[in-house]
């Protein structure tokens, strides 16, 4: 029973014009304005600036970076909880045709960034103007550099966990239709770690191969070893996926490479498989280019582990969920191979990671690609999950 929520003014089955407006409003201008990982000045400012109008608590800037944190305090007893909003957009040229188009050249939002801070603004509005009948405390993290998996230790080691019971977070997707949410209650998304490999020759006149250590060779034959470890070296129902994203070499046609770049990805639901797969990375890309008279070196870039709810508290979303929108809603979702660094706040704190379907008319579309769009209508189904879920989460046992 969602016994505050019939209680608040503003029962959260029902979402009002200005409120939805809100929503579209926040969404558009933040996605016409995207920045990069770690670059999201902007962004925060602009969320910095709306959250000073609501009169929040306590609202601090620069957290692990560009994050931005703010408070509000119910004057009733209850739990503490901190919802998470990701800012950062992708380095990709959109080219979608709408009149909120993004702004900055070869920067977009192309993952949902820009919904799930919309919905947040919009919920801390909401909250702050019911203070006298909201419990405990709800603490923003708007937080920098989900992209680059770089962003939620920061602001963790800058205390943003603190006094915090329970954690929640969203995530709009393509691929699930609008009007449904989806409450894993295990786990949610994969571990996901990016690498460099360098393979190192000795370059030369591409008409005298025997003078020279040709790097592009040896990075092909890498390239095809390193898929085999998904192949032949995991269990076939233990999933696990390599990808070797970007491949940079050489200087001309007739120049042969001392120096290759291998840019790729892990990604698995296992911790020790986790491990176990960037060693064998490491160890076979380093034996192949041994072989062949060169080297390999290994860099790992960053990583996450995989997203896994608490299932107590997914149940309680789920409970929620289902009281605003009913139980044909609430759908079931296998776990994505997708990474994301909220899995850091899992790790932390109790909490739960919900999905927001978010399909758009028309042919499918793929986060992270310029042709990313999403169903605005599912601005208002997500705040009221999320409301509903909040309050369900700040009332004492």
């Amino acid at each position: 029973m969602l016994s505050m929520a019939s209680k608040l003014p503003l029962a959260v089955r029902e979402v009002d014009a200005a409120t939805t407006q809100h929503l579209i409003t926040h969404r558009r201008e933040l996605h016409a304005s995207p920045e990069l990982s770690f670059k999201e000045d902007e962004t925060a400012h602009y969320i910095a600036e709306r959250l000073e109008t609501l009169g929040v608590d306590r609202l601090t800037r620069g957290v692990g970076g560009a994050g931005v944190v703010a408070e509000i305090h119910g004057e009733r007893p209850g739990r503490s909880v901190l919802v998470r909003a990701d800012m950062d957009g992708l380095p990709l040229t959109e080219t979608a045709d709408v009149p909120f188009r993004s702004t900055h050249v070869g920067v977009m939002h192309a993952c949902g960034h820009d919904v799930h801070m919309a919905i947040a603004l919009e919920l801390a509005r909401w909250l702050a103007e019911r203070r006298h009948e909201l419990p405990g405390m709800v603490r923003f993290a708007f937080q920098p550099a989900e992209e680059q998996a770089g962003g939620a230790k920061p602001m963790i080691d800058a205390g943003v966990l603190d006094g915090i019971d329970r954690v929640v977070g969203l995530h709009v997707w393509s691929q699930l239709p609008t009007g449904q949410v989806a409450v894993p209650r295990g786990i949610v998304m994969a571990s996901a770690d990016m690498f460099t490999l360098t393979i190192r020759g000795r370059g030369g006149h591409g008409a005298q191969p025997h003078l020279t250590i040709d790097a592009v060779v040896i990075a092909a034959e890498v390239v095809m070893a390193v898929q085999t470890l998904v192949s032949r070296e995991t269990s076939p129902v233990a999933p696990a996926v390599i990808t070797l994203g970007s491949v940079h070499g050489g200087t001309a046609a007739n120049i042969v490479a001392g120096e290759v770049v291998i840019q790729g990805t892990l990604r698995t639901f296992d911790a020790e498989l986790r491990a176990l797969l960037l060693a064998r990375i490491a160890q076979v890309a380093e034996g192949i280019a041994g072989a062949m008279r060169g080297s390999s070196e290994f860099q790992h870039d960053s990583g996450t582990p995989p997203v896994i709810n608490n299932p107590a508290m997914a149940e309680l979303v789920r409970e929620a969920a289902t009281s605003v929108l009913g139980k044909d809603a609430v759908v079931p979702l296998e776990p994505l191979m997708v990474g994301e660094d909220f899995a850091y706040f899992l790790k932390e704190r109790p909490g739960c990671f919900f999905m927001l379907g978010g399909a758009p008319e028309g042919p499918p579309v793929v986060h992270h690609t310029p042709e990313f769009r999403i169903d605005e209508r599912c601005l208002p189904i997500g705040f009221q999950v999320m409301c509903a879920a909040v309050l369900r989460l700040l009332q004492p046992d």
